[in-house]
């Protein structure tokens, strides 16, 4: 039974690790040749190994994703390789990580989250629609937040997820007539070597511990997975939701509305 990326060429930032990573292992086990973007080359290369050695095709482009440059150079590398892009998924992002008041973040803090989180939907988007366009039809998927809906995640990391929900809708409406689908995933608290703790250097007692508080504010009672944002984004991303376009997608066990 063929998968229901089958044949589809995808682009997948910020795929050495977290959502992005689950996400193009589970498009290359459905049918997609997968470019993976990402700053960090060894992990990248990682992914692109296991795509591979699910039977799939896989390319890795390391850069910058906030630079237009860096996503121009993945498309047209994409394209060379493959002759189209039909999917992209705008995942990269990083966390605002404070644990105090976050309204007087630092500039540099500020335009960190910003660039990283918000400025890269635009430069990759913006470089991959042209090619959809072109060939008359295409899926992007942007990765967000609950932290556009609620307070969490600190003011910098609220914001730019805040404004990724606005720019899909946005430019969803732009691009509907031409079948260029624009639609978003907002994940809850999910189980990532983001929310663990693992890169603040917390042991995995400490880890173990901060997952079971971040449940516990969860109506289901338990934190999401990385698998639950790779499925929420394939759908989206699939022929199953050919008449789905600028949605936001919240998986997040029920915290939104509890």
């Amino acid at each position: 039974m063929s998968g229901r990326l089958e044949d589809k060429v995808a682009i997948v930032t910020g795929a050495a690790s977290g959502f992005g990573r689950a996400t193009a292992l589970r498009f290359a086990r459905e049918g997609a040749r997968v470019v993976v973007v990402d700053l960090d080359e060894a992990r990248g290369a990682a992914t692109v190994d296991e795509i591979r050695a699910a039977g799939s095709s896989g390319l890795l482009h390391v850069g910058d994703v906030s630079a237009l440059e860096l996503g121009l150079r993945a498309v047209a590398a994409t394209i060379e390789e493959y002759g189209r892009v039909d999917v992209l998924v705008n995942n990269a992002g990083i966390a605002q990580e404070d644990l105090r008041d976050t309204w007087d973040a630092t500039e540099d803090t500020w335009d960190r989250l910003l660039r990283v989180n918000l400025r890269s939907v635009y430069a990759c988007s913006r470089a991959a629609i042209p090619a959809m366009l072109s060939s008359g039809a295409g899926a992007i998927v942007n990765v967000a937040s609950i932290a556009a809906s609620v307070c969490v995640g600190g003011a910098a990391y609220a914001s730019a997820k805040g404004a990724i929900v606005s720019y899909t809708r946005h430019v969803a409406r732009e691009l509907a007539s031409r079948d260029v689908r624009v639609n978003c995933v907002s994940p809850g608290f999910m189980r990532t070597p983001m929310t663990t703790g693992e890169r603040l250097g917390l042991d995995e007692a400490e880890q173990e511990e901060r997952m079971l508080e971040f449940g516990r504010r969860v109506p289901m009672r338990r934190m999401g997975t990385m698998e639950d944002i790779a499925s929420a984004i394939l759908f989206l991303a699939s022929d199953e939701a050919r008449y789905i376009t600028g949605q936001e997608l919240i998986v997040d066990g029920g915290y939104v509305v509890r």
